[in-house]
């Protein structure tokens, strides 16, 4: 079953590409700060468990998240599922409302899943003495990455070039930047970095390459990829507008019992 499943030569590479970054924490920590290691037995099973991990990890992604996300892709695009009449007459978006409708499903439940985000947001929380709530950040993120996904692929269905969306979301994302709060910035901008992570990445890119394979006229290679680049700058716009939008009702809110007090005066 190892061989069958191709571990063996997972562990091989995973070996291979995590020895110098072993190699270099040992130099540094031996030769350059000249201390011994600390608890070098449990230093070697982290390692080796960290062959593992990332061993499976990597034959988890080819024999099944991969084959999910083409699966699903083929099954949603199906003319049984988007109508006979698109196949003879061309490719029409609008059949492709369960293919947008699962896009975004994925994507928010990817995010909301995502170790990297969840760490993120924790500290997120403890730093600012609670005025981040990790589960809000988590949500807003992942409402960015629905969203983000979703007109992906919408993206692949219509073949429209990519640089017009990403071009455009960033010119919102700049215009948000300077009315946003100088705190919130820096956390929205990674946030965006977090959701491409290993949760999300591979469930999100199978499904583009999966669409654009299921699709006459898309190329996997010019269509398929670009899934990720809206996965993170989504992020970005929605964390920024869900913090201007508290801050609008914020103020809201202090004007109205403003108002009330001195009505009450």
């Amino acid at each position: 079953m190892i061989f069958e499943f191709g571990l063996l030569d997972a562990l091989l590479s995973t070996m291979l590409d995590v020895a110098p970054i072993a190699g270099i924490l040992v130099v540094f920590q031996v030769a350059v700060l000249r201390r011994r290691l600390p608890n070098p037995g449990r230093m070697a099973i982290g390692f080796v468990m960290v062959l593992f991990g990332l061993a499976l990890f990597l034959v988890g992604l080819e024999e099944a998240l991969f084959p999910i996300g083409q699966t699903m892709a083929e099954q949603l695009t199906a003319p049984e599922t988007i109508g006979q009449q698109n196949i003879a007459d061309g490719v029409d978006w609008r059949n492709y409302g369960l293919v947008y409708a699962f896009a975004a499903a994925i994507g928010f439940a990817t995010t909301i899943a995502e170790p990297s985000l969840i760490a993120v947001a924790l500290k997120a929380e403890e730093v600012s003495g609670g005025a981040v709530r990790a589960l809000g950040l988590r949500i807003a993120v992942a409402v960015g990455v629905a969203v983000g996904v979703s007109l992906g692929c919408f993206r692949i269905v219509t073949g429209t070039p990519l640089p017009w969306y990403i071009i455009a979301a960033y010119i919102i994302v700049i215009v948000q930047t300077f009315r946003s709060r100088r705190d919130i910035v820096p956390l929205a901008y990674d946030s965006g970095g977090v959701t491409t992570s290993t949760v999300t990445v591979p469930v999100v890119a199978a499904l583009g390459l999966g669409l654009a394979s299921s699709i006459p006229g898309r190329s996997p290679l010019i269509d398929g990829f670009g899934l990720i680049a809206f996965a993170s700058v989504f992020p970005i716009m929605s964390v920024l507008g869900y913090a201007i939008g508290a801050s609008w009702w914020n103020r809201w809110q202090s004007a109205r019992h403003s108002s009330q007090l001195s009505k009450e005066s």
